[in-house]
């Protein structure tokens, strides 16, 4: 499965770029507002999604693993393929769509084609369920992330538990976090 390539961009089009790995060119499909951002003969890092269909294998990119992960959610919605979640999962900044779908407010899909009220409903509706999967890391009243406070209440000084949580990825999960916090503060 390929999920990540970095190359040299060889030709751009409205839809679609070929990225040059190592002599290989590869189709690679990205959202209209990723085309935007990129140029056209600069170098270019991509995580991506393989789309295997009976008929053909399509390549999906995306600048962050954030949009990355949010595709592969939307893609899972019965009714959206892969190439309405690509648009949908560049719409913006994450922030402001969770915001969207907790408001549920359906205007957010108007600027893409093929996603009418219904769909947009049913996306709202499908995601609603989902958002933790966008965001597991949970703030308090007090703006203490969840690890923080799991730190603080086995014992550790707020300050520590922040130190040892700036050393910890910020894309693994909550217990994960912990675990290594707690690795680091005993050494």
């Amino acid at each position: 499965m390929i999920s990540y390539l970095s190359g040299k961009i060889k030709f751009k089009t409205d839809k679609c770029i070929i990225l040059d790995v190592n002599g290989v060119g590869y189709k690679i499909f990205l959202s209209q507002k990723t085309l935007a951002k990129i140029i056209e003969s600069g170098n270019l890092e991509l995580f991506c999604f393989l789309n295997v269909r009976e008929t053909a294998l399509d390549l999906y990119g995306f600048l962050t693993k954030e949009e990355l992960d949010f595709f592969e959610i939307l893609e899972n919605i019965r009714g959206v393929g892969p190439k309405a979640a690509l648009e949908i999962s560049s719409l913006g900044p994450l922030e402001k769509i969770k915001k969207s779908i907790e408001a549920q407010d359906e205007k957010i899909f108007e600027e893409i084609s093929g996603i009418g009220r219904k769909k947009a409903q049913t996306i709202i509706l499908e995601l609603s369920g989902k958002i933790k999967e966008l965001y597991p890391i949970k703030k308090s009243k007090e703006g203490i992330s969840e690890p923080e406070q799991a730190l603080i209440n086995l014992g550790f000084s707020g300050q520590q538990a922040k130190e040892a949580l700036s050393q910890v990825p910020k894309d693994i999960k909550d217990e994960e976090k912990i675990k290594q916090g707690l690795k680091i503060l005993g050494k």
